[in-house]
C-alpha cells in the first residue's frame, strides 16, 4: 500500500529533520569550551610560566669545575690471550686548577670514556702543590730525570713561557709563567716527558703539602 503521508513527512525517524529557525537557517548549537578549568581565558586555567624563565635559570647555570684537565694522549694497546688479541685504550691526563696545583694521570679501560675517568681519578689522587713566586715563576733552576726523559726548567723574567711537548701542558696547568723548559733527551713519550717535568717541579714541595685524595 502507497505511503499517504506528504513528502517531507515520510522515512520516520530517521528522515525527520529539525525545525529551522526564521528564514530557513537552522538554529545554531551551542559548542562546549575547551580548556577543562574554568577561571582563566578560554575557560581554562591560568597559564604555568615556561620552563627556563627568569625562576629556573639560577638551576640550569653550569658553575666551572675547580680543576682544569687536558688529554695528553689516547692509544689503543693490544694484549695476547689464547683467544686471540684484546684491545683496550690507554689515556693520559693532566689535571690542575692553574694556582700551583697539578697532577698526572693514567688510565686504561675497555672504552674511552671509562679510561679518561680512571685517568682523572689518578691525576687527582697524585696532586702537588707548587710554591710559586710572586711573578708566577719558580724559585730556582731544576731539572730531573724520569725513564729516558730528562728536562730541565729555568726561571726567566719577563719572557713568559718557553716549552713544547706535554710539559707545556704541565705548567700551563699548574699556572706557571716566566720559565724556559729544556728537553734533553730525544724521547718522544708523552707520559715520560709529563711525569719528569713532575718530577722536577716536585723538588720544590715538602712532603707535608702533598695533596692525598
Amino acid at each position: 500500500m502507497p505511503d499517504q503521508r506528504p513528502q517531507g513527512q515520510r522515512g520516520g525517524a530517521r528522515g525527520a529533520r529539525p525545525p529551522r529557525g526564521q528564514g530557513g537557517a537552522r538554529p545554531e548549537r551551542a559548542r562546549p569550551q575547551r580548556g577543562g578549568r574554568a577561571g582563566g581565558p578560554r575557560g581554562g586555567a591560568e597559564r604555568r610560566p615556561r620552563r627556563g624563565g627568569p625562576e629556573t635559570s639560577d638551576r640550569s647555570r653550569q658553575y666551572k669545575p675547580e680543576f682544569d684537565q687536558k688529554i695528553l694522549d689516547i692509544r689503543r694497546v693490544a694484549r695476547v690471550v689464547s683467544g686471540g688479541r684484546r684491545f683496550s685504550f690507554s689515556v693520559t691526563i693532566v689535571v690542575g686548577n692553574r694556582a700551583g696545583s697539578v697532577g698526572v694521570g693514567l688510565g686504561k679501560a675497555g672504552d674511552t670514556p671509562l679510561a679518561i675517568e680512571k685517568a682523572t681519578r689518578d691525576a687527582r689522587r697524585n696532586l702537588i702543590v707548587i710554591p710559586l713566586t710572586e711573578s708566577k715563576s719558580i724559585p730556582h733552576d731544576t731539572a730531573a730525570k724520569y725513564g729516558a726523559s730528562i728536562v730541565e726548567f729555568t726561571p726567566v723574567r719577563g719572557r713568559g713561557l718557553v716549552a713544547g711537548s706535554s710539559v707545556r701542558s704541565v705548567l700551563e696547568l699548574a699556572g706557571i709563567t716566566d720559565v724556559s723548559a729544556k728537553i734533553h733527551s730525544r724521547s718522544k713519550n708523552k707520559l715520560n716527558n709529563a711525569r719528569a717535568a713532575v718530577k722536577a717541579l716536585e723538588q720544590f714541595v715538602s712532603h707535608s703539602t702533598k695533596i692525598k685524595a
